[in-house]
């Protein structure tokens, strides 16, 4: 595997300190839904039905808020949106783990509505930050530190209400929001190019990039976290069923590994593939791992062809959003391509928990990966979306319009 063209994409300006906020940045977020689950379900002793409301409540601010807050970054600056957003996480957390569960629902929803976008925030920055031609490099890259992220964030969520309780742990995660936005606000990457804020200023319509190619690209997004989500209850459902709850942490964590080693693969690549052909292989893959039987060691091993194509799969949906959509609209974009992703994972849990509680885990690892598939054919027909003309990566705009 080739690390020079890492070394290249490292060597740009700015893309290193980037890429290391990033990482640290979405620590934070990465621990919010687990802190609100046990909050609710121990801490308030509620058990998980409550709980899983009022994650639902704030998944659906998410999905709201993202696009919002891109819209915003494109209209108004980054800067803008980070302190409203920063300040709005530093109020909810500090105070969360004292509301009333009627006031957490609502407060929750909000919250959501008004998340830091730091996910969505770093993926446009680096658009902006990295010529087209290593974006499939540094996206790869950023899929990897997502990871890292994800392994490290529900860990430590969960330490913390197990030694701290809620008060301390919901604290912490104020603090931490807060240092995520405080740091971002100083850094103050681009948004857009040099080259893209040189062209002429207008306005750019919504119908002009958002198309069906593009919309069946964030529908394919969704498949694939769809399928992740399934994967995960999946496993986690043969390891109870084999009483072996115990190294469920560490049969996650090497399914994770997979992904990052894959995107660390992909990044090094010299060329890319389709998002709809990584994605459609996750789910073909996917569907005979039930095969294997009840062993959670061989569903693991069984796993490794799928896993390795999650972070390339998710990446490349990013890549191909930023070359279809003009730069002027990129934040709303990205925001879109997130709110995907949350939908994705949102509709999948009840669905996969129906199939493990009825036909059992291999079916659900069948079930998701055939929704993938019927996804991508869906967005077949549409896999040569509209991209900006040439020599316009993106017409600048200080608004965006219907």
């Amino acid at each position: 595997m080739a690390m020079e063209p890492y070394r290249r994409l490292l060597a740009l300006p700015g893309v290193r300190t980037l890429l290391l906020v990033g990482l640290l940045a979405r620590i934070p977020s990465t621990a919010v839904n687990i802190t609100l689950v046990l909050h609710v379900a121990e801490g308030l002793d509620l058990g998980y039905t409550w709980a899983g409301a009022v994650t639902a409540a704030c998944t659906v601010g998410m999905a709201v808020g993202s696009p919002l807050a891109g819209r915003f970054v494109d209209s108004y600056g980054l800067r803008p949106v980070l302190l409203a957003t920063t300040a709005a996480q530093a109020l909810f957390w500090a105070t969360a783990w004292a509301m009333p569960f009627p006031v957490l629902v609502v407060a929750s929803a909000l919250a959501g509505l008004l998340a830091l976008p730091v996910f969505s925030v770093i993926r446009q920055c680096l658009a902006a930050m990295v010529p087209e031609d290593q974006r499939r490099i540094g996206f790869s890259l950023d899929s990897i530190l997502v990871e890292l992220s994800y392994m490290a964030g529900p860990a430590l969520g969960v330490a913390g209400m197990t030694v701290l309780g809620s008060s301390w742990t919901m604290c912490a995660i104020a603090v931490g929001l807060v240092g995520s936005g405080t740091a971002l606000v100083l850094l103050n990457p681009p948004v857009r190019s040099a080259e893209e804020l040189a062209a002429p200023a207008e306005k750019v319509s919504r119908r002009r990039w958002l198309t069906p190619g593009l919309v069946t690209l964030l529908g394919t997004a969704s498949a694939a976290t769809f399928v992740l989500t399934a994967t995960e209850l999946s496993l986690v459902a043969t390891m109870d069923r084999a009483g072996d709850t115990a190294w469920t942490g560490l049969a996650i964590g090497i399914w994770c590994l997979y992904s990052l080693l894959g995107g660390l693969v992909y990044g090094g690549l010299p060329r890319g593939f389709s998002p709809l052909l990584l994605i459609g292989a996750m789910g073909l893959l996917t569907v005979p791992v039930g095969l294997v039987g009840d062993d959670w060691r061989w569903v693991l091993i069984a796993l490794v062809p799928a896993g390795v194509l999650c972070a390339p799969g998710i990446s490349s949906t990013v890549e191909a959003v930023t070359r279809m959509v003009p730069a002027g609209a990129r934040g709303e974009a990205m925001g879109l391509h997130g709110t995907a992703l949350l939908l994705g994972g949102a509709v999948s849990a009840p669905v996969a928990g129906a199939v493990i509680d009825g036909p059992g885990p291999g079916w659900a690892f069948a079930a998701a990966g055939l929704v993938s598939v019927v996804m991508v054919l869906v967005a077949l027909p549409f896999r040569a979306g509209p991209r900006p003309p040439a020599g316009e990566p993106g017409p600048v705009t200080a608004k965006t319009t219907v």
